[in-house]
């Protein structure tokens, strides 16, 4: 098995498996090699299971067609008159102010915010139910009052949308399927 380990400023060891089925453990400087080795032993059934999933995602995966950048320039365009409406709206309702919004096509992110504010929104939104763009508007929006994912972060996005862990769900089932007509993977 092909491990990559990458070292950061993190405090615990951790394991991540990628699309493409790389095991990557990310440890501390500190870490010593036989921690890590110790830690990857212990794991051995989770990274077998994940690694069998992704395998089974592989084959299960049908190729879709690539997207032409025909069809890719006018998911932006939908993106440039929809979003900003939207953003406006739900800032007011959770009492926030944004910068500029971007559009990009994006192959790991349905949205982000900067410090400064500033919105990024996946093209591909456009292809999902008027509620998941809802969601991540939401989702992005409430960074501008926290910028982490705690529970004081979630709370603000359930106070707004009571019913988002639905399509939080439809992103994680259906997401993939998306970027793959974007990447024609």
């Amino acid at each position: 098995m092909n491990i990559r380990v990458i070292r950061s400023s993190r405090r615990t060891i951790a394991l991540e498996i990628t699309r493409k089925g790389e095991v990557v453990v990310r440890a501390p400087y500190w870490a010593m090699d036989e921690d890590i080795r110790r830690f990857v032993n212990d794991k051995q059934e989770w990274i077998l299971s994940h690694l069998q999933a992704v395998a089974r995602k592989k084959k299960e995966a049908v190729k879709v067609p690539k997207m032409t950048q025909e069809e890719l320039d006018e998911l932006f365009e939908k993106a440039m008159k929809y979003l900003p409406g939207r953003v406006r709206f739900y800032a007011e309702k959770i009492g926030v102010t944004y910068g500029r919004i971007t559009i990009r096509n994006q192959k790991t992110r349905w949205g982000s915010c900067s410090q400064k504010g500033n919105l990024n929104f996946n093209c591909l939104l456009m292809l999902t139910p008027p509620e998941v763009i809802d969601y991540v508007v939401v989702h992005e929006l409430c960074h501008r009052k926290e910028m982490n994912h705690s529970a004081e972060f979630w709370q603000e996005v359930e106070r707004i949308l009571p019913g988002y862990r639905d399509q939080e769900k439809w992103l994680k089932v259906n997401g993939p399927v998306l970027i793959r007509r974007m990447t024609g993977e």
